[in-house]
């Protein structure tokens, strides 16, 4: 099962880049993330839930924590980049920064683990 790996692979740059980041970020906070799908889409899975994915739409990187309320939670810190409810969207050239990122990954964990706790 290296759906994550394969696709980050399949990409050209600079779009393999700036999807390899996120997905290495993620890896690196959630060591216990695997590889698995989404929604139809390649994603890092945590304890049974969806916990990011990140892939080259037609216009953008789109990044989708699967959370509504993890993208609210970081509202104020993605001026300039395109927010919907369940996702945010960049430009290859122009990254989220790392602690955004980190930000990101860390509540959508904590969100899960809450989940589970109950």
């Amino acid at each position: 099962m290296d759906e994550v790996s394969e696709y980050v692979a399949s990409l050209d740059e600079p779009a393999r880049t700036a999807v390899g980041a996120i997905v290495e970020r993620a890896r690196t906070i959630v060591p216990d993330a695997v590889e698995g799908t989404s929604y139809g889409m390649p994603a890092l899975r945590y304890r049974d839930s969806p916990l990011i994915s990140a892939v080259l739409t037609k216009k953008h990187v789109g990044v989708y924590p699967f959370s509504p309320p993890v993208v609210e939670a970081l509202a104020g810190e993605l001026d300039g980049f395109r927010v919907t409810k369940g996702s945010i969207g960049f430009a290859p050239d122009r990254p989220l920064p790392d602690d955004v990122v980190d930000r990101l990954v860390t509540l959508r964990r904590d969100e899960i683990d809450a989940m589970r706790a109950r």
